[in-house]
């Protein structure tokens, strides 16, 4: 399995590891099947993620997709971040091996997943903004 040299820049030094103290969102999602855990710690300032930090167990590319996604939206307005998509995350990476595209959906989830946790906790209804968040626990066997 190759790996481009972007993904491995990523894994090898993955940016924004850690986690953020009174974060306003948070979003953690898993896929059981392949056992990559991801977590995401975000900060919003008008409007704007103003940090955000990540902790993924996860294989090397579930690291760099979470790497490169957290400075995809970091600095930006909640709007783009709401519009990352798996596969532009794959692009940013300049591509993963099929059977790694789903540590790219895990990244985009994670964000939304925070992003909900944030509506959430500001009392607005996240799901007309951030969409249905979907189950990531269970199994994603259409999707190999």
């Amino acid at each position: 399995m190759l790996y481009s040299d972007k993904v491995l820049e990523h894994f090898s030094n993955p940016r924004n590891v850690g986690e953020l103290e009174n974060p306003d969102g948070v979003g953690e999602v898993g896929n059981a099947k392949c056992g990559d855990i991801m977590k995401m710690y975000l900060k919003v300032e008008d409007g704007k993620i103003s940090d955000v930090k990540f902790k993924t167990f996860g294989c090397g590319a579930a690291i760099a997709t979470s790497s490169i996604a957290t400075e995809m939206i970091k600095g930006k307005p909640i709007e783009d971040a709401l519009k990352l998509t798996n596969s532009a995350v794959v692009d940013a990476l300049d591509g993963l091996p099929a059977s790694k595209i789903h540590c790219s959906v895990l990244a985009e989830q994670a964000i939304k997943a925070a992003l909900s946790d944030y509506y959430t906790k500001q009392g607005v209804d996240p799901e007309p903004i951030v969409g249905k968040l979907e189950d990531t626990d269970h199994d994603h066997s259409s999707e190999e």
